[in-house]
């Protein structure tokens, strides 16, 4: 036998052996995916948790309640950004955090809306936003106890960075969901935020709380070009 057959057969030997490794690799992968859905199936059965206290938020439009952050959706995504009162810029790993988050417009189009929430005031917030480009709504829990209440500024005082998620029942509000430290690393995609949600991705295939009353869609028929859910 040449050796340029006995290359050619070794060759073939080694891509059988990578692509049959790599095929069970990715069966692991698919086990997790699993394992994920039904965790995230999980997630929506939670117990929810009325908001009762008052808060009053500071924004680039003005003074606005706790309500007014949801506009006209039915969730709400906080991510507790760390910016503490006296700090003269935010968290360096919040604001990678913030770089990676995808359009808001996908989110919009499932009745929910991202903020970000720090305690600094709301002139450094801008200029900070400003600086680094970002177009997401941030607000100022400077003057109520939000960050204290929810667990992103601790007993000690120091800033913790996190995700804490609503809903909006009529004029009633839910907190449904907070994750925090290493349960953020994974999030910033529209679908990670959504799985987040008690009402999911709102798709055919997904398992939703028995008491909830959602219109799921085929998985690809929601999907617009960020521009055009506007015009539907």
């Amino acid at each position: 036998m040449s050796n340029d057959c006995c290359q050619t057969s070794k060759n073939k030997q080694i891509e059988n052996e990578w692509e049959a490794v790599h095929s069970q690799f990715r069966e692991k992968e698919k086990q997790l995916t699993r394992a994920r859905d039904e965790l995230n199936a999980e997630r929506r059965q939670l117990p929810k948790k009325e908001v009762t206290n008052h808060y009053s938020f500071q924004g680039a439009d003005g003074e606005v309640e706790f309500s007014d952050l949801f506009e006209d959706a039915e969730q709400l995504i906080v991510y507790h950004f760390m910016f503490a009162p006296e700090w003269e810029e935010g968290c360096n790993g919040c604001s990678m955090m913030v770089d990676n988050m995808g359009h808001v417009a996908h989110l919009k189009a499932r009745r929910t809306r991202l903020v970000l929430i720090s305690r600094a005031p709301l002139a450094k917030l801008i200029a900070f936003q400003k600086r680094m480009g970002w177009t997401v709504p941030w607000y100022s829990s400077y003057n109520n106890t939000f960050n204290k209440d929810f667990k992103a500024t601790l007993e000690n005082g120091e800033e913790t960075h996190g995700y804490s998620v609503f809903q909006k029942d009529g004029e009633r509000i839910f907190h449904t969901y907070s994750t925090w430290n290493r349960g953020v690393e994974y999030l910033g995609t529209t679908f990670s935020y959504l799985d987040m949600t008690p009402l999911g991705r709102q798709e055919k295939w997904e398992q939703a709380p028995p008491e909830v009353r959602v219109k799921q869609t085929d998985t690809y028929e929601w999907w617009r070009h960020h521009d055009r859910y506007k015009n539907e």
